[in-house]
């Protein structure tokens, strides 16, 4: 058996050309039975391929492959500007929580040109990963290439020292004239050492005939085209998922390098929890539960909405709270209800949007201002127990302060507690077009005119473009 254990997705932005489905089926189809995840610097694509492999029967395997700084990861100067790479991989869920913790340093307190961490963090972050020692870029790898074997011998060992048995020296077998050389020095740093060896693909796309088109988004990448000789290239075709069989072929003569993928992917039994919420509480009254405080301050304010209240809305407030109980969201409430008790405090305007306005426990909370009894707007929209979902409360903050808002949070439940959400802007039809077009060095006016065939309509695709202008066609 063999497993892949150093891919790039789509995930590393502008440079893996993996489409995570297609990547997943792909392995599925040679008969793969594990497969891993190692982004460049991030792990923004773990649980979209975490689920997709287990979806396909395939054992997912999550890891990353850092940028190691040269010294602190907080430095910044000049002499910083260089890194080398390292393969890391989730055993377990003590992993997996430290490759959270090193990309998150990475990038807050890393990032210089790339997000950074170092050696005293991989120290202090090394329980339940193994390390691999990378592509050519891999610090042991760069010293052996440059005819440094001392240097290289003394990272290896130190490497050996903090991961153990869990460290193995990256094989790669790509027709790079330098790399025969730097596997040469490796295989014999493996024997002297004890450290095992490993073979690995550096995969960057699917499938071999996607080598042009990952050319294409490499120069995107690099603000190049295909016609400048110093641009950043991959020379050749061979770094796509291969198959078990291509692989033996490649390490005939090193199956210790084919057997121990396995065993690493033996090594790798991370299981993901998913269903469950963890949501901050506030400080409660002594002797208060979530519940109980709750509906202290619901109450409280259903006086003030209703002096005089009929046995309806009474009612309608008891049926709220039963349903806010039985789906255990009452914590999600009273974070809300902080966080707009600071705002009314300090007179920040804002506003609510969506369906939280059908929820009298909301209005009496002063979380909202409108009554959902007067305009007879339905609580299930907004939660209901048969889904069973997180009910979504959109909050709206006046622009010039809201960073007075997105402070008291993170002071108030912990830097390490708060995120904002991360987007990811994809190219559309047209911008493809135009891209590509300068990535191969055609001249903008006509690349222009064939990019403005293509209709103006929402989320359309070049295969729909195709259809619907016989002009574009032609």
């Amino acid at each position: 058996m063999f497993t892949h254990l150093h891919v790039h997705t789509e995930y590393s932005l502008l440079d893996g050309m993996c489409r995570i489905r297609d990547l997943v089926a792909r392995a599925k189809e040679l008969g793969m039975t594990s497969l891993a995840i190692t982004d460049h610097g991030s792990m923004y694509g773990v649980i979209d391929f975490y689920l997709a492999a287990k979806d396909a029967g395939i054992k997912p395997i999550i890891g990353c492959e850092f940028y190691v700084a040269p010294s602190d990861h907080r430095s910044k100067t000049q002499a910083d500007r260089g890194h080398s790479h390292l393969v890391l991989l989730a055993k377990d869920k003590a992993g997996y929580r430290n490759l959270l913790r090193l990309t998150t340093k990475a990038h807050v307190e890393g990032f210089y040109y790339k997000p950074r961490i170092d050696k005293e963090l991989l120290v202090k972050h090394c329980e339940g990963l193994i390390a691999l020692s990378a592509c050519l870029q891999g610090e042991v790898a760069r010293l052996v290439k440059n005819g440094c074997p001392e240097e290289a011998r003394a990272v290896a060992k130190w490497h050996k020292d903090v991961f153990g048995e869990d460290y193995y020296l990256e094989i790669q077998r790509h027709p790079i004239p330098e790399l025969e050389e730097v596997n040469r020095g490796l295989v014999s740093l493996s024997k002297e050492l004890n450290i095992p060896i490993v073979a690995t693909n550096d995969i960057h796309y699917v499938k071999r005939e996607d080598a042009s088109a990952h050319d294409l988004l490499l120069c995107i990448q690099t603000n190049t085209s295909v016609h400048d000789e110093k641009r950043m290239r991959m020379d050749g075709d061979f770094f796509y998922l291969k198959s078990p069989s291509e692989m033996a072929q490649l390490f005939f003569d090193l199956p210790e390098a084919l057997e121990n993928t396995q065993r690493v992917a033996d090594k790798c039994n991370l299981t993901l929890e998913f269903g469950r919420l963890h949501l901050p509480e506030i400080d409660l009254p002594e002797g208060k539960t979530s519940d109980e405080y709750l509906e202290d301050l619901c109450w409280q304010g259903f006086t003030r909405r209703y002096p005089s209240p009929t046995s309806d809305a009474e009612q309608r407030l008891r049926y709220e709270l039963d349903v806010i109980h039985k789906t255990q969201f009452e914590a999600y409430f009273l974070v809300v209800w902080d966080i707009v008790s600071f705002v009314r405090q300090n007179n920040i305007f804002f506003g609510v949007r969506g369906s939280a306005a059908a929820s009298l426990v909301l209005y009496c909370l002063n979380i909202t201002d409108t009554d959902p009894l007067e305009h007879t707007l339905v609580f299930e929209r907004f939660l209901n127990i048969e889904r069973k979902e997180m009910p979504d409360i959109d909050l709206d903050f006046q622009d010039d302060r809201r960073d007075e808002v997105i402070n008291y949070v993170a002071q108030k439940y912990g830097q390490e507690h708060v995120a904002q959400i991360i987007t990811f802007g994809t190219l559309g039809a047209r911008a493809a077009l135009r891209d590509v077009g300068r990535a191969l060095g055609m001249p903008y006016p006509h690349v222009d005119r064939v990019a403005k065939l293509i209709p103006q309509a929402v989320g359309v695709t070049l295969e729909r473009a195709l259809e619907e202008s016989g002009e574009l066609r032609q």
